[in-house]
């Protein structure tokens, strides 16, 4: 029995290789791009992605390439990238028995040991490479003991709480697919996620935040929330300081997640 579950794991993480294009959007307006490859690397994959966003007040962009293990185990990840035109790098990786993330930041170098967990994705935010990650350990381990490591202001590694939501239905390039559904609770925030059958991503969306990245050619029918429709506006005695000139304001910047 032991022997068949630890078969049942090495089929559901088998990734072939892919890459896929994502759009980025904002309460319906496109403020930018992502792209996510994966490719088998001997025992191991190798990982690249990239993401994006030009928009009023955020001015981001990153690129990240790193190595997961056979069972999908982060070995390795380097992220550099601009937030309103100030650079940023950050690396991690296995370092004993512990993830040791390098942060250089507004010309500071920060070192910072976090514990190591077999089931850890890098998980910067408009990152597809640490959704996708997610998706197929959670395919591999019921969504359990799932970590995440946060690439912000020191670096931490908190855990993830994965719900499985009732399936959904969408069009992938015009074709009709069945869609799973999952509401990821992490570092106090919430996204909804949507994969294909086979665990691969197609959308997530950070609701609270009015933020998605969507798979291009797929189609959420109907959608989770009308992503092309703006939210309200607060009441007048609750707009000063979340709208400036009627438009919705993006989040204070962050150096690259």
């Amino acid at each position: 029995m032991k022997l068949r579950m630890i078969s049942l794991v090495a089929v559901a993480i088998a990734i072939p290789a892919s890459a896929q294009s994502f759009l980025i959007s904002q309460n319906g307006k496109s403020v930018g791009s992502a792209t996510l490859t994966w490719v088998r690397n001997g025992a191991a994959y190798s990982i690249t992605s990239n993401a994006s966003i030009t928009m009023q007040g955020l001015n981001l962009s990153f690129s990240e390439s790193g190595y997961l293990g056979a069972h999908v185990n982060l070995r390795s990840m380097q992220l550099n990238g601009q937030v309103n035109g100030t650079p940023a790098t950050v690396g991690a990786q296995i370092n004993g028995g512990q993830y040791l993330m390098k942060i250089f930041a507004n010309a500071q170098h920060i070192n910072t040991p976090l514990a190591y967990h077999a089931r850890t994705v890098f998980l910067p935010d408009f990152d597809p490479a640490g959704l996708q990650a997610m998706l197929r350990l959670g395919a591999a381990y019921n969504n359990a003991n799932i970590w995440a490591m946060i690439p912000k202001q020191t670096g931490s590694i908190v855990p993830m709480r994965i719900v499985t939501d009732a399936d959904m239905q969408g069009t992938l390039n015009g074709s009709h697919i069945s869609v799973h559904h999952f509401t990821v609770s992490v570092n106090g925030g919430t996204i909804e996620v949507f994969s294909s059958m086979a665990s691969d991503l197609l959308q997530a969306e950070w609701t609270q935040e009015g933020f998605a990245i969507v798979h291009q050619g797929f189609v959420l029918t109907p959608p989770k929330h009308p992503i092309g429709t703006p939210p309200p506006p607060p009441p007048q005695n609750a707009q000063q300081g979340t709208q400036q000139n009627g438009q919705p304001q993006p989040p204070p910047a962050q150096q690259p997640q």
